[in-house]
């Protein structure tokens, strides 16, 4: 499977009216801390966008819905495969991207078969605080040999002039949150990474 090289992660789906039309044909909708009404809300919306848009959408955590609402692919975290069901998510046929941070969490994302596996912080990030550190590029290339023809993800501390040394150890695919949202000029920001990401 070949994915997009890039892939911004957004918390609603005002972002993506914004950015989709710049040509980003990957993204995440990650909705934290929000009412059930409001996630189902902003993932129709988000499926929509998307699919007028020709872009994949991949929604955080909240597979119930994404199933009710004909999506096609989640993220899930280490925590949210403690309580996913995992059958009735492969059943509804979403593909799965799981993120992981050391080799048993790598071991068992692996176990279930994943349409990608993420690895990160591999820069320093101030999206959340975690446990792990800096993972470094080295550990990317480490990821992918094991891996092998699964899509890899970065996430972590990105930047248009990290892509390159990240696609060199070996990501296939480079993940980004603050860099965008953060910045004085999003849309000029996502035109950069689309560029060297091409």
């Amino acid at each position: 499977m070949t994915l997009p090289r890039f892939y911004p992660i957004f918390d609603n789906a005002d972002w993506l009216d914004r950015m989709l039309p710049l040509g980003v044909k990957l993204v995440q909708l990650r909705i934290k801390d929000s009412t059930a009404p409001r996630i189902r809300a902003e993932i129709h919306r988000a499926r929509d966008l998307c699919r007028a848009a020709g872009a994949v959408l991949v929604v955080n955590d909240h597979w119930r819905i994404a199933i009710d609402e004909g999506c096609e692919w989640i993220h899930l975290g280490q925590e949210d495969l403690d309580t996913a069901d995992l059958p009735a998510i492969r059943t509804a046929g979403l593909k799965i991207g799981i993120s992981t941070h050391d080799a048993a969490e790598l071991a068992r994302a692996m176990a279930l078969r994943p349409d990608y596996v993420a690895l990160g912080p591999v820069w320093p990030t101030i999206l959340k605080k975690m446990k792990w550190h800096q993972q470094g590029v080295e550990k990317l290339t480490d990821w992918k040999a094991l891996i092998g023809d699964t899509p890899l993800i970065a996430i972590g501390g990105l930047t248009p002039a990290r892509a390159a040394p990240a696609f060199a150890a070996r990501a296939d695919v480079v993940s980004v949150v603050t860099d965008i949202t953060l910045n004085p000029d999003p849309e000029a920001r996502v035109r950069d990474w689309l560029r060297v990401t091409a």
